[in-house]
């Protein structure tokens, strides 16, 4: 190395010392105040946090005459696109929540908790407000001076613009969730108005509250004392696991290197000590201390470290995406041909499939046939047998339908109660009680089957119908 890089050098790391001085382990005493690095790791994180746009936008996407996507619980009633779903097809949210766990536990496996450093709601969400606190209040060392000094002119604008916009986010948040569950423009026309229900507005409070309180005060806190799947994480990683890992074997020892002195005289690995991999994690852990519950594996301290790497003309990925058996150098299982990532596979492709068929086999109506039971059956005075049914016709369009009654089955039935048509009224159940009665000379056997139909037509699906098939009984 030239006189010149060894100067370059040593001048590098004197900044990063001087730097790191004002760095510390997070003991939860006091805030964190992470620094911002640019890199592969932070791009991927804005990247991956813009997913969230979809909460706040989602709710003013149109489908013909409503929301596109409308959770109306009121109703009961889950509008996604061209599906409605009613309380019927619940069965379908049960498979939804396997489908999203399973693909956690998966995800978890085979790249430790990338889901919370890159798409948890904590954690996109505190990085949003952070980012707010660094264009008010500067730079963590501005910061952490800030919050010590008395309060002035200065200090009080700064501290009440950034915490005026950390509400307006949090109150954006709230009416952005409320959204989801009623029509999105007309709550904004109630909200100016105050016309809207109390459950809005207890809805309201406790996102706004809840949102400014977790992303601008607890920030990891939220991640070390709230969040159960650090808890978990541990029974769902294994040594095949990809996780931002520390190079110990390169990097040890850790040291200093002296001016004129190269790092093989001094024998020094590569890590320098500047602490800029704590000084950007922001949970405030030491990846040189190994996997701990503190880290979300953002991968921010990749790129700290990449950075002084460069600086030094060093080569990268003294911190990376690597597994322990890697790391350590034993022979490892490919990542993808581990048991359990097959029996994950074929559970989320389960899943997906019944989501799948349940989505596109909802029929737009369906009909139930109740028989009933006291008496079973009635002899007319004029020898024909009558029975008695309860039809329920399940309207899951999102119009109100007049529904024509047939029943087709042995020869000289007649059906009573059907003559007019049956106002089914969109998103519920509406029954009707009909009578079947049959010559008796016209009946082979004490039970034989008849199938009812029930038929309209709907100006957005055109001919809609069910049947039921159901027994007549003579006997």
């Amino acid at each position: 190395m030239s006189a010149a890089q060894t100067d370059k050098r040593d001048t590098a790391v004197d900044d990063l010392y001087a730097e790191a001085e004002h760095w510390h382990l997070n003991t939860g005493e006091e805030t964190i105040h992470a620094k911002r690095m640019p890199g592969k790791w932070r791009t991927i994180k804005w990247l991956s946090s813009s997913f969230w746009l979809i909460f706040f936008l989602g709710p003013y996407l149109r489908w013909g005459e409503r929301q596109a996507v409308l959770f109306d619980i009121p109703n009961r009633q889950f509008h996604i696109f061209e599906f409605t779903i009613l309380p019927q097809d619940f069965w379908m949210l049960s498979l939804t929540l396997l489908f999203f766990a399973i693909l956690l536990a998966m995800v978890t496996a085979l790249a430790g908790r990338v889901f919370c450093g890159f798409l948890c709601f904590q954690t996109v969400w505190t990085d949003a407000y952070t980012w707010l606190e660094g264009k008010f209040e500067g730079s963590p060392q501005k910061r952490r001076k800030l919050d010590a000094a008395p309060m002035s002119l200065d200090k009080l604008w700064r501290k009440v613009a950034k915490h005026s916009l950390w509400l307006l986010i949090a109150l954006l948040t709230g009416i952005s969730f409320v959204a989801w569950f009623t029509d999105a423009y007309s709550l904004w026309a109630r909200l100016f108005s105050l016309e809207v229900n109390k459950v809005v507005w207890i809805s309201l409070a406790l996102f706004t509250a809840g949102t400014y309180v977790l992303a601008g005060f607890l920030r990891e806190q939220a991640c070390f004392w709230l969040c159960p799947y650090a808890r978990i994480q541990s029974v769902m990683l294994d040594n095949t696991t990809l996780i931002p890992t520390y190079d110990f074997h390169r990097g040890e020892p850790r040291g200093r290197a002296r001016k004129g002195k190269t790092q093989e005289e001094q024998g020094l690995g590569d890590c320098v000590d500047c602490k800029q991999c704590i000084a950007v994690c922001p949970t405030g852990v030491d990846i040189r201390l190994g996997s701990q519950e503190g880290c979300i594996m953002c991968g921010l301290c990749i790129d700290a470290c990449n950075t002084v790497m460069d600086k030094l003309d060093r080569p990268r990925g003294l911190i990376r995406y690597e597994s322990l058996d890697a790391l350590s150098g034993e022979d490892q299982r490919p990542l993808l041909k581990r048991p359990r990532i097959y029996i994950y596979s074929a559970i989320l492709l389960v899943a997906l499939s019944g989501i799948t068929y349940g989505l596109f086999g909802l029929a737009p109506m369906e009909l139930k046939v109740l028989h009933e039971r006291q008496p079973l059956f009635v002899q007319l005075s004029d020898g024909s047998i009558q029975n008695k049914y309860t039809l329920k016709v399940l309207n899951k369009t999102n119009q109100d339908l007049q529904v024509r009654i047939t029943v087709s089955g042995p020869e000289g039935l007649e059906i009573v109660g059907a003559e007019r048509p049956l106002d089914a009224a969109r998103g519920t159940v509406s029954p009707r009680i009909v009578m079947v009665k049959v010559p008796r000379a016209q009946l082979e056997s004490d039970a034989m089957p008849i199938r009812f139909r029930v038929e309209t037509e709907s100006s957005e699906q055109g001919v809609i119908s069910a049947e039921r098939e159901s027994t007549f009984f003579s006997r």
